[in-house]
């Protein structure tokens, strides 16, 4: 596997990170965030992941050694519950927002950034090949226009041995791909249908950003560490282009909603931000409500009529 090919922060220009992306489908920027807004971030995970249970109690959270007899990952419903803690904590959905990184995500998509309100965590535990995540497109999972891109934070040093992420180099020039979905929980493409030139990677540490295109194949490295691997992906695009309203609201039977998420929070700056921005949703409100009374299966009837409900 090839090194990743990496800019220090201090030197990126918007003409160098247009130009990686466009042709490596990546830009691997060195500490671009601050120690001082990564790692509380990490210590609020770390003290959710310890009283869940998934770190040994004999050591400090922060050194995050799992407890491997604890190992769980979506869709498990301890994994479930855990998660939601980890969703909630009003420092996972600031981070994303830091000035710095908006500084260079303007530099890639111009002064109308939207940040999609929903950044996944990815709490990994070692040694579980069921949860390794394999070779993929977030435009598969995302939908809307496919013009945007993913930012992925380990918030802490993750050398190759704790599994950080890989990229398929030149992958985003291949258009949509197709995934695999029979007997899986993830869907993921498969060695043959895979287009690119070769993967690269390496350690990723606290503070660096990895860039990457919504068609551009990546995959994580198995953990093989003997701590929990704790990352942050988020999403941005230009809020003038179609966004799929699924990712700014609730459409499941969890009964997870806004409210539940916000109800601790200190500040009402982030709450409902995107609500603000005039945005042009893919499926619209109407045609979700016509879905709602036209899809082929109730379960899609519902899940549509939930998701119009929510659109202001």
């Amino acid at each position: 596997m090839k090194a990743f090919h990496e800019t220090r922060a201090e030197n990126i220009t918007s003409e160098q990170l247009q130009e990686e992306i466009s042709t490596r489908g990546y830009a691997l920027i060195r500490e671009l965030l601050p120690c001082e807004a990564v790692d509380p971030v990490l210590a609020d995970i770390t003290r959710v992941l310890s009283a869940a249970g998934w770190l040994l109690h004999d050591r400090e959270p922060l050194e995050r050694i799992a407890d491997s007899n604890m190992a769980c990952g979506d869709p498990d419903p301890a994994f479930k519950r855990t998660y939601q803690d980890v969703f909630n904590l009003e420092s996972f959905h600031a981070l994303p927002h830091h000035p710095a990184l908006r500084k260079i995500m303007e530099m890639l998509i111009g002064d109308q950034v939207l940040i999609h309100p929903k950044p996944i965590g990815r709490l990994i535990f070692p040694d579980c090949e069921r949860l390794v995540v394999h070779a993929h497109q977030d435009y598969e999972f995302m939908g809307g226009d496919p013009e945007f891109f993913t930012v992925w934070i380990s918030l802490h040093d993750c050398p190759i041995e704790a599994g950080p992420l890989q990229i398929l180099e030149g992958s985003h020039r291949f258009g949509v791909l197709h995934h695999e979905r029979d007997n899986l929980h993830v869907p993921e493409i498969q060695d043959g249908v895979l287009a690119g030139e070769e993967w690269v990677g390496g350690r990723v540490n606290a503070g660096d950003v990895l860039i990457f295109h919504s068609l551009t194949v990546h995959a994580a490295l198995p953990n093989r560490s003997e701590c929990l691997r704790i990352s942050l992906d988020c999403r941005f695009q230009d809020a003038r282009r179609a966004v799929n309203p699924s990712n700014l609201v609730f459409a499941g039977e969890s009964g997870k909603s806004w409210h539940k998420t916000y109800a601790f929070w200190r500040s009402d700056e982030l709450k409902f931000y995107w609500e603000n921005l005039p945005l042009t949703l893919k499926p619209s409100k109407a045609e979700l409500e016509d879905l709602a009374l036209t899809a082929a299966s109730p379960s899609a009837r519902t899940r549509y009529a939930r998701i119009a409900s929510q659109l202001s």
